[in-house]
C-alpha cells in the first residue's frame, strides 16, 4: 500500500505554500480544510501545474468537529501534516487523530506550550499506539536542531565534551508575519514556557533572558524562548545538561521586548489578568485568516540558525551556522521533505521525535541540503 499524505489546513497561508511544495516534489496529497469550495479551487490550481502523476484530492475537516478530523487518518501508514493553528487552542484534534490511528504526524507550530504538550502528554500516548510525532518541523525549530546536532558532533570530534548548547534564530532581509503567525504569537505571549536546566526541562517564562550572537562579525541580540531543542538535543548526547534557545526577530528592540515581557508576565500572574490580556492581544491581532507576505515580500529573506557548544569550564568548543530560504518557504519545504520521508521510510522509534533522532543526522543534513538549508563554513 502506498502511504497517503494528508495536508490539514491546506487553504491557509502556510498550508497553501506547503501544498505547492508537495506537488512540486511529486506528491499527490489529500488536501483537508473547512471550505469545500476553497479546497476544490486549490486542487484545480495544483493540478494545472502538472508536477504530480495524479492530481491531489480533497476532504472537508474542521477542528470544531473532531470526528471529521479523525476520518482523515485511516491507516498507520498515513502521514498527517497539520498547519492549523494556533496549535495551543486548535491543535489537539489533528494530533489526536494521528495517535489514534498509530500514524505519522508532522506540524508547523512554533508555540512552546504545544511543543511541551507533544513531548510530554502526547508522547506517552503515541508510544502506546505506535504513532510517530514530529512537531515544530519548520523554520522553528528544525534549523536549530540541525545546527545544534552539528555543533555537538563537531565538539565531540575535537575531543571535547559539550555540556551546554545555545541556539539562536535570525532572519536577514525582509520578513513579514502571516495572520496565523500573529495569532499564534498573541496566544503564546502570556503562556508558560520552559528551558532545559541541569539535565531536565523546567518551567521558565518566555523572554526571561537575552544574549548576543555574532553573524558576519556583527552582534545580534536575541531573547529566550521554549523550543523543541530543549527536548531533543540531549537525546543526541547525554552529556548535555543545559540548552537555551533564542529568537532574534526583534533586532535592536530585543532587550526592550524582554523588559516588557517581564512586566506583562508579572501583571499576568494576577488572578484573572492572564485571560484578559490574552483576549485583548488576540483581538488586536485578529483579522482575515490565511493571509501573509506575498512572493515579492518573501523574496530575499534568509533564515539563519547558530549553535554554540560549551564544555564544563564554559569554554566555547564548537560553533555552527546554517542558512536557508526565507522562513515560510523553508517551512513548506521542510514539511514536504518530512512527509515524503515518513511515507517511504518509517522511523524505528515511536512517540515524540526530534528531526535528528527521527531520521538520523546524516539523512537530516542531506535532506536539508536538498531544500537549501546548509551549513555555512
Amino acid at each position: 500500500m502506498t502511504a497517503r499524505v494528508i495536508l490539514f489546513g491546506a487553504t491557509g497561508y502556510t498550508g497553501r505554500l506547503a501544498a505547492h511544495s508537495m506537488v512540486r516534489a511529486g506528491l499527490s496529497p489529500v488536501l483537508a480544510g473547512r471550505s469545500a469550495s476553497r479546497l476544490a479551487e486549490l486542487v484545480d490550481d495544483l493540478a494545472a501545474l502538472g508536477f504530480a502523476e495524479s492530481a491531489p484530492t480533497w476532504q472537508v475537516a474542521d477542528v470544531s468537529d473532531p470526528a471529521s478530523v479523525q476520518a482523515l487518518v485511516t491507516d498507520p501508514s498515513d502521514v498527517l501534516v497539520s498547519t492549523v493553528g494556533p496549535f495551543t487552542s486548535l491543535g489537539d484534534p489533528a494530533i489526536s487523530a494521528a495517535i489514534r490511528a498509530g500514524a505519522a504526524y508532522v506540524d508547523s507550530t512554533g508555540e512552546p506550550p504545544f511543543i511541551e504538550r507533544v513531548f510530554t502528554d502526547y508522547h506517552r500516548l503515541a508510544q502506546g499506539s505506535g504513532a510517530r510525532l514530529l512537531t515544530a518541523f519548520g523554520y522553528d525549530y528544525v534549523p536549530g536542531n540541525l545546527a545544534g546536532a552539528l555543533a555537538i558532533a563537531s565538539a565531540r570530534a575535537s575531543g571535547s565534551t559539550p555540556v551546554r548548547v545555545e541556539i539562536g534564530y535570525f532572519v536577514q532581509g525582509a520578513f513579514a508575519m502571516s495572520s496565523g503567525t500573529r495569532a499564534s504569537s498573541a496566544g503564546v505571549m502570556f503562556a508558560p514556557s520552559f528551558a532545559f536546566r541541569h539535565g531536565r526541562v523546567q518551567p521558565e517564562r518566555a523572554a526571561k533572558s537575552t544574549t548576543s550572537f555574532y553573524i558576519d562579525g556583527r552582534p545580534f541580540d536575541a531573547l529566550s524562548v521554549g523550543g523543541s531543542e530543549h527536548f531533543t538535543l540531549s537525546r543526541l548526547d547525554p552529556s548535555l545538561i543545559d540548552v537555551d534557545v533564542y529568537l532574534g526577530w526583534a533586532g535592536s528592540r530585543t532587550k526592550a521586548a524582554a523588559r516588557a515581557g517581564a512586566v506583562l508576565n508579572a501583571v499576568a500572574s494576577i488572578p484573572g489578568a492572564r485571560s484578559l490580556l490574552t483576549g485583548i492581544t488576540a483581538r488586536a491581532t485578529s483579522g482575515p485568516t490565511g493571509r501573509g507576505p506575498d512572493e515579492q515580500q518573501r523574496r530575499g529573506g534568509i533564515s539563519i540558525a547558530v549553535a554554540r557548544a560549551f564544555d564544563e569550564s564554559g569554554t566555547l568548543v564548537a560553533e555552527t551556522r546554517v542558512d536557508g530560504p526565507t522562513p515560510y518557504e523553508l517551512t513548506a519545504d521542510l514539511l514536504t521533505w518530512a512527509a515524503t520521508r515518513l511515507a517511504t521510510q518509517v522511523p524505528a522509534a515511536t512517540g515524540a521525535l526530534g528531526p535528528a533522532d527521527a531520521f538520523g543526522l546524516d539523512a537530516l543534513v542531506e535532506g536539508c541540503r536538498g531544500i537549501g538549508l546548509t551549513e555555512v563554513t
